[in-house]
C-alpha cells in the first residue's frame, strides 16, 4: 500500500499533517440550512473535510419488521427497524452536489460514504475525491471492487472487522490495482467505551498491512483522538453536530463545534511533540545542560592538599569535569591554591595536567 496518499490537495502520511474529518452523518436533521451551517462550524473549528453518508433507506435495507431487522444491540435506536431509523437519519441526495459546492467554497474535501452501487455512481457524478467505506460495509466485497476500479482513495472504517475481513477488503483492492488505501481503527459502538478502543492496533495495522492507519473516533471527547497522534494515526473521524441538545440519530454521541476546535488544536499539538526518533537535543535542551551536575572544589584548599569528599563533590552547574573521574581524582593532590566554588579540572590535579578536560555539559 501506499505510504503517501493525497485528498483533495491534502497530502496524508508520515511528515504531513494529519487529516482531520468532520463526520455530519445525520446531525442535519433534515435541514439544509444545518447541514451547512455544520461544515462552517467545521471549517471555523480546524477541520480538513467534512464526510457526509449517501443512502436512502430502500438502498441501505428494506421495510420489514421481522426480527432480523429489529434494533436490539444495546445502542441508541433500539426498539426500531433499520428502515425506520435509516428513513430519519438519511441525507437528501439532491443536497448532496449543492453542499459538496459549498464545502469546496469553503476550502473544505467533501466526500461521503455509499452503501451501494447506485450510491456509488451518483458519487462518481459529483466527482468525489475519495471514498468512505464504513464499518459495516466492509465486507461488502462487489461493491468495495467497484470502488476499487475508479482508481481513487479509499478510507476503511473497520469497527466490527476481524482480520480476514480487512485481509480481503484490502486483496480485492489490489486486484483492481488500487493501492491508495487507509485503514482506520474503529470501535463500533455509540459512545464507544475507552476500554474497547485498542489505540495500540493503530501501529499495528500499519505494520501487517503496510500501510498509512488513522481512528475513527466514537468516543466521549477528545483525549483519544488526541493519543491516537502518538501512535501514529495519520487520520482522525469524529461526528460533529450544532448542539446534542438538538437531537438526531447521532447527536448523542457527536462533538459540538467548541469541543470539536479543542480537539483539532490538541491534534495539532500533538503532533508536535510527537516529534521523531533522535538523540539529539534540541538547542534549549543542549542550553539546559549548563544545569547539570559536574565536579566542583567546595571548600578553599592550599596547595599539595589532598582531594577528598569533603572539598570536592558532584554538584550543579555542569562546569567542571564530568562526574566520571570523582573515584579517579580522589586521593590525588591540588596542584595549586583553588577557591571555593572552583570547577574542577585536569591542570588542578596533581599527574592530570596533560588530560583533556570532559566536562558535565
Amino acid at each position: 500500500m501506499r505510504k503517501e496518499i493525497e485528498i483533495a490537495g491534502h497530502k496524508i502520511g508520515e511528515g504531513y499533517p494529519t487529516f482531520i474529518i468532520a463526520e455530519m452523518s445525520a446531525n442535519h436533521n433534515m435541514d439544509f440550512d444545518r447541514a451547512v451551517a455544520i461544515m462552517q462550524a467545521a471549517k471555523d473549528a480546524g477541520a480538513d473535510a467534512v464526510k457526509i453518508q449517501t443512502y436512502t433507506a430502500d438502498t441501505i435495507t428494506i421495510d420489514c419488521d421481522k426480527p432480523w431487522f429489529q434494533i436490539t444491540q444495546g445502542t441508541l435506536w433500539d426498539g426500531m427497524t433499520l428502515h425506520k431509523l435509516y428513513e430519519t437519519a438519511y441525507t437528501p441526495w439532491e443536497w448532496q452536489p449543492k453542499l459538496k459546492k459549498i464545502a469546496e467554497e469553503m476550502g473544505l474535501a467533501f466526500f461521503s460514504s455509499p452503501f451501494d452501487h447506485t450510491a456509488v455512481d451518483f458519487l462518481e457524478e459529483m466527482d468525489v475525491p475519495c471514498y468512505k467505506i464504513a464499518s459495516f460495509e466492509l465486507n461488502d466485497i462487489p461493491m468495495i471492487r467497484k470502488i476499487a476500479k475508479l482508481g481513487k482513495p479509499i478510507i476503511m472504517a473497520t469497527g466490527i472487522a476481524y482480520e480476514k475481513d480487512i485481509r480481503l477488503a484490502l486483496d480485492t483492492c489490489l486486484e483492481e490495482e488500487n493501492d491508495q488505501v487507509i485503514l482506520l481503527k474503529c470501535t463500533s459502538a455509540y459512545p464507544a467505551p475507552y476500554d474497547a478502543v485498542n489505540l495500540k492496533m493503530i501501529p499495528a495495522m500499519a505494520k501487517t498491512y503496510d500501510c498509512i492507519t488513522g481512528l475513527s473516533d466514537h468516543t466521549m471527547g477528545s483525549v483519544v483522538s488526541s493519543g491516537a497522534i502518538a501512535l501514529g494515526a495519520h487520520v482522525i473521524e469524529k461526528h460533529m453536530t450544532l448542539r446534542r441538545a438538538d437531537g438526531g440519530a447521532d447527536s448523542a454521541f457527536s462533538m459540538e463545534p467548541e469541543e470539536f476546535k479543542e480537539m483539532c488544536q490538541n491534534i495539532r499539538i500533538m503532533e508536535q511533540a510527537v516529534g521523531k526518533e533522535t538523540y539529539e537535543l534540541s538547542e534549549k535542551q543542549a542550553r539546559e545542560r549548563e544545569h547539570s551536575r559536574s565536579l566542583f572544589a567546595v571548600t578553599d584548599m592550599k596547595k599539595g592538599e589532598i582531594f577528598t569528599p569533603e572539598n570536592m563533590r558532584s554538584i550543579r552547574p555542569g562546569y567542571g569535569l564530568h562526574t566520571r573521574f570523582f573515584e579517579e581524582i580522589l586521593g590525588k593532590k591540588a596542584t595549586r591554591d583553588i577557591e571555593k566554588g572552583t570547577p574542577m579540572s585536569f591542570r588542578l590535579v596533581e599527574g592530570m595536567e596533560d588530560r583533556e578536560d570532559v566536562t558535565g555539559m
